[in-house]
């Protein structure tokens, strides 16, 4: 591996699946090692359903850079910063819709549109179901631009036994993707 560290962008949408948000960010924080940076932006629904379905507002806890959804002066606004990485997760059916129009009208959008005309990695955690042929479609427009859809569809063949443990099996997959050393469980492995 080289020496090379990351700069990540994650932004946490108002979808339903909060706990996924929680467990990446818990696993980016233990991964600073081979990080340079990570900027985090959510919007007002996602900081809502996070207090709603985790009883809490831990997102202010972790050693991350948080911007608002309007501040277009963040540093991944542009291109010519190299966030090499961004994650949606999750990512609502609304956010995919924006981002496979094109329609950069917030942060998040704006940042998936520069990473993707930089042709960097853009992974959008889905979590909805069922899935609309509009949302099909969408999901094929962003993956015919570069990005790849994660969806927030657990596996269970690690045994997991909380619901955290449940979602680390969708988010070590995006960790993964990401290129990242992890330690994770791994099929056929010990």
């Amino acid at each position: 591996m080289s020496n090379h560290k990351t700069k990540i962008v994650v932004a946490v949408t108002g979808a339903s699946g909060s706990i996924y948000a929680k467990v990446l960010l818990d696993s980016l924080s233990k991964l600073l090692e081979q990080i340079e940076t990570v900027g985090v932006v959510m919007s007002d629904n996602a900081k809502a359903v996070w207090k709603h379905e985790l009883q809490n507002e831990d997102y202010t806890k972790y050693p991350f850079q948080f911007y608002k959804k309007d501040d277009f002066f963040a540093p991944f606004a542009s291109g010519s910063a190299k966030y090499s990485h961004m994650i949606v997760c999750p990512c609502s059916m609304g956010t995919l819709a924006r981002i496979a129009s094109g329609i950069s009208n917030d942060l998040t959008t704006r940042a998936a549109d520069v990473v993707l005309k930089e042709r960097r990695k853009l992974i959008l955690v889905t979590r909805d179901t069922p899935i609309s042929l509009i949302h099909i479609n969408n999901m094929k427009t962003v993956t015919e631009a570069g990005a790849i859809i994660c969806p927030a569809s657990p596996g269970f063949y690690s045994n997991p036994k909380t619901f955290e443990e449940l979602a680390k099996t969708v988010t070590d997959r995006v960790i993964d993707l990401c290129g990242f050393q992890n330690e994770s469980y791994r099929w056929g492995g010990k």
